[in-house]
């Protein structure tokens, strides 16, 4: 039978592909187009320059609005719960999502479901309210379910959000679990219609013989309603734990990445997808990597690229071959030998991988590092940043209390110039590729008033610790920000913390 453990608290032998591999969880893997100006330092990166917009909780907590007077039942920021002890497993965030033009910012959680929060209109004209986004729309994208024949539960656990351009007056966006992917239109209704000739208001059916007249139906305002509705279900072809999904830029296709496959979907097409790549070895026992994300180009609909549990990055193109199992380009850094340690496999293994806008470069996540790669250059990356350096002397306690096999995420910002990262403590790290500067940042429920600004946080290694840093031994590894998203045209940010979502600005945006 599965073992019911929390998704963060398994066993540490269950996360290594080399110990084992149970009921197809392949270790530490298995989960889940503006152009502003550049950022320079201080609008990027600078000391001081973001302010807390609001502090969001799943809408699970709308009830309990009722306990604070004055509140619009539509918004629920600010700090008005102090106490989220509350919070279950179902609560925490597990993906965060602009869509492309940064007016809706869709979250999924641990219980499976999608909380979608619209931009404010009139922030676009006070300075004072930009920013600012409120609940729009949540339902239920996933249930748990189980698989008799191997005797798996599913979990309903949302891995990833993608959206889809926006072609008319609904949204669409993609939903995944480890197993099955959703297709969803939102839209909205502000209309209904009345005078039905063959059934009465409350849409019983009129006795046919009582219907002397003919009457035209006509639209009467109502007040409006947010409907999400199932178009699309993507079911049974992932064996593994599906852990990427990327849109492809015909808009036509997708693919669904698990640990040992990458499946092509047509949108219009629900009962089959092609295998574009399988490094399943024959003898499972041979398994030496996983697929850990996948990405297609943002211009180029013919290539993908996806990332290994050794450190590897492939980029592949689908017109050399059908099953692209041989890749056109391989990134990997060769390892210093002299760093080679028992956790060297496990901290090179990549938890993100991301194209830039503009296509040419590749943003890669692994445990202790952030690493950009030139498209043009397969033998090293062109820049590296250190995210948590100094917990590399922690690595073993990480180890243990498997904190060294969290996944964190990584984003460019609109324009390339600046990415972010998660960390521990709430911290989230920012790097400003042009002036090499970079500042890290807290996500605190305690500095959670609005407008407040954002100081930046120094951790102290070892010797005199100053009045405003904090040891490394006083990190909270349970606080974690793993996933976070850049507004594809402004300085906007929104970050994950448990089950409260932080949006941050530019104090100049």
């Amino acid at each position: 039978m599965l073992l019911s453990l929390p998704a963060l608290h398994l066993q540490t032998s269950e996360y290594h592909p080399l110990f084992q591999l149970p009921h197809g969880r392949l270790g530490p893997w298995c989960s889940p187009s503006g152009s502003p100006a550049p950022l320079s330092c201080e609008t990027g990166c600078g000391e001081g320059s973001w302010i807390l917009v609001c502090r969001l909780l799943v809408p699970t907590q709308v009830s309990l609005l009722s306990m604070e007077e004055d509140i619009d039942t539509r918004k629920i920021n600010n700090s008005f719960l102090r106490d989220h002890s509350y919070a279950t497993e179902a609560d925490i965030i597990s993906t965060v999502e602009f869509n492309h033009t940064g007016e809706l910012l869709a979250t999924g959680d641990k219980g499976g479901r999608v909380v979608i929060f619209q931009r404010e209109q009139e922030s676009k004209n006070q300075v004072h309210r930009r920013g600012e986004y409120n609940v729009y729309s949540t339902f239920q994208s996933h249930e748990p379910e189980f698989d008799y024949l191997k005797s798996l539960e599913i979990e309903e656990k949302i891995n990833k959000i993608r959206w889809l351009p926006q072609q008319n007056a609904a949204y669409f966006l993609l939903s995944t679990n480890d197993k099955t992917v959703k297709l969803w239109k939102v839209s909205e209704r502000d209309k209904r219609p009345e005078g039905y000739n063959l059934k009465d208001e409350e849409g019983r059916l009129r006795d046919p013989a009582t219907i002397t007249t003919l009457r035209v139906p006509v639209l009467r305002p109502m007040d409006l309603m947010v409907e999400a509705t199932p178009r699309r279900v993507f079911a049974n072809a992932h064996t593994y734990h599906i852990n990427s999904i990327s849109v492809n830029s015909d808009y036509e296709t997708y693919m669904s990445a698990d640990d040992l496959r990458i499946n092509l979907w047509n949108f219009e097409i629900t009962n089959q997808s092609f295998n574009i790549v399988d490094i399943k070895p024959a003898n499972m026992e041979e398994l030496t990597e996983v697929i850990t994300a996948a990405e297609f180009h943002p211009h180029h609909c013919n290539s993908f690229v996806y990332s290994s549990s050794k450190g590897t990055i492939r980029l592949c193109d689908m017109r050399a071959s059908a099953l692209c199992d041989r890749h056109s380009k391989f990134f990997e850094e060769p390892e210093d030998p002299s760093n080679r340690s028992f956790f060297s496999e496990i901290i090179s293994s990549i938890s993100d991988v991301k194209f830039s806008h503009s296509g040419r470069y590749i943003m890669t996540r692994d445990y202790l590092t952030v690493k950009v790669w030139d498209l043009n250059m397969e033998n090293r990356p062109i820049e590296t940043y250190q995210v948590h350096d100094y917990l590399r002397s922690k690595l073993c306690s990480l180890y243990e209390n498997d904190c060294i096999f969290d996944k964190f995420e990584c984003v460019w910002n609109g324009s390339d110039s600046v990415i972010m990262t998660g960390s521990y403590n709430n911290f989230f790290r920012m790097f400003d590729r042009n002036t090499k500067r970079d500042v890290t940042l807290e996500a605190s429920r305690e500095n959670s008033k609005p407008r407040a600004i954002l100081k930046p946080r120094k951790v102290c290694v070892g010797g005199k610790r100053r009045k405003d840093e904090i040891s490394v031994d006083s990190l909270d590894f349970s606080k974690k920000i793993l996933h976070t998203a850049w507004h594809p045209s402004e300085n906007i940010i929104a970050v994950a913390a448990t089950n409260n979502l932080y949006i941050f600005q530019d104090k100049v945006n």
